[in-house]
């Protein structure tokens, strides 16, 4: 198994996850507020979201892939107002009282996992991404059957665990120079942030000409 097989998957895990949007707003605003754990794990969720549809996109699975495209209006519609719920939460929410519910009650780390893992989900336009990247990669001489597509999904899972670790390690870094004060200004501008993304996918929903804007 050739080594660059292996870092052109890390790589891709690393691109896809890599994009600033709700999910890297929910890493920073969570591993400031809640501490690294909550910030990491908050990725670990959106990371296994994307390997849902890197192991489509590997083995083809055309049924569930077609179906994701299909009703791909209805997904990114729920998953809009889900956004649009999260981001108006952060925006109003206290530091202080996070601070304070925290050590009464503790991190609930699985809430953090199901949030993210649920929007990142609720992007079937991933499944095109990886479907692109893996055709970049040429299997043949990696190994027969499915092993290759199984190292590669692996190597691609591993990068985007390691993306969302150093983007958790190196915010709870430079935590200790925040202050109270500043985690307002930061939910106020991740609220702010999320809830423009989740207008816009809700928006593309009944503009689809919105969806091509970038392309422009």
């Amino acid at each position: 198994m050739d080594l660059i097989f292996i870092i052109n998957g890390i790589l891709i895990g690393i691109i896809v996850s890599a994009p600033v949007g709700p999910i890297a707003a929910l890493v920073i605003q969570r591993s400031l507020n809640k501490g690294f754990q909550s910030g990491f794990i908050t990725g670990l969720g959106a990371a296994f979201a994307d390997i849902v549809y890197a192991v489509i996109a590997g083995f083809s699975i055309s049924f569930i892939s077609d179906f994701l495209i299909d009703n791909q209006t209805y997904i990114r519609f729920i998953g809009g107002l889900f956004l649009i719920f999260i981001g108006f939460r952060l925006f109003y929410s206290n530091p202080a009282k996070q601070i304070r519910k925290l050590r009464l009650k503790g991190n609930n780390y699985f809430k953090d996992f199901l949030s993210s893992f649920f929007v990142t989900i609720s992007n079937p336009i991933t499944i095109l991404a990886f479907g692109y990247a893996f055709s970049e990669i040429n299997l043949i001489g990696h190994g027969s059957g499915s092993t290759p597509i199984i190292l590669l999904i692996g190597a691609v899972f591993s990068g985007a665990i390691l993306w969302w670790l150093a983007l958790a390690g190196i915010v709870t870094i430079f935590k200790k120079r925040i202050r109270l004060r500043s985690l307002i200004l930061v939910n106020r501008i991740t609220g702010s942030l999320i809830i423009i993304f989740a207008i816009y996918l809700v928006l593309s929903v009944f503009v689809p000409e919105i969806s091509n804007l970038k392309n422009l």
